[in-house]
């Protein structure tokens, strides 16, 4: 197989690029971004060998800690659960939450052969009994899978002196009734939010 077409194979394990995506990445660098493409590929490979996952979080580091847990400026009572890495980034661009994390690296889902201790669920619980955890937030995409989730964590968890709460499922900011489909506008009068003091 030709270096090109393996090129263009290698770049179709990311999501969302196709054959045709990949062919014209490969093509465009080629012609145009020689030395960007050896940068990117020699950052690829760094990137691959050094980062790791957090011993305490899951994160991604290159570090044994990754820099959110190792700071002091955040609460270390609120812990908030995520399925994935790029779940914190999304948090935190929001600047809304300043506890810390914990990454499961998916959800259960018997189908794909994941159940509670796959996805790190012992380790969450260790680490609610030993760092005094007071408040956990489960915020976890809305599917029936990451519900299933959520009621298992709780179902672990709830027997803990903490408070447990899930993000907020509903309408988005500027969306309008007449557009969503019915599961979201379920979810947002289910979560429905008091006007009272």
């Amino acid at each position: 197989m030709s270096s090109l077409k393996r090129l263009v194979d290698a770049l179709r394990c990311l999501p969302g690029v196709g054959p045709k995506s990949a062919q014209r990445m490969v093509y465009h660098l080629l012609q145009h971004q020689r030395q960007r493409g050896l940068h990117l590929a020699a950052c690829l490979e760094q990137a691959m060998q050094y980062i790791q996952y957090c011993q305490r979080c899951n994160n991604y580091t290159e570090a044994d800690h990754c820099e959110l847990c190792l700071s002091t400026t955040r609460d270390r009572n609120t812990l908030c659960v995520v399925e994935s890495p790029s779940d914190i980034a999304a948090i935190e661009q929001s600047n809304a939450f300043n506890g810390s994390y914990f990454v499961l690296m998916g959800k259960i889902s018997p189908l794909d052969g994941l159940g509670p201790d796959d996805i790190g669920l012992p380790r969450l619980v260790d680490l609610v009994a030993s760092e005094g955890i007071s408040e956990v937030i489960l915020a976890l995409n809305p599917s029936v899978e990451s519900q299933a989730t959520i009621h298992f964590i709780y179902e672990m968890l709830h027997t803990y002196p903490i408070s447990i709460s899930q993000l907020a499922h509903g309408i988005p900011s500027g969306g309008e009734l007449e557009f969503l489909d019915g599961i979201t506008i379920g979810s947002a009068l289910r979560n429905r939010a008091s006007l009272n003091a």
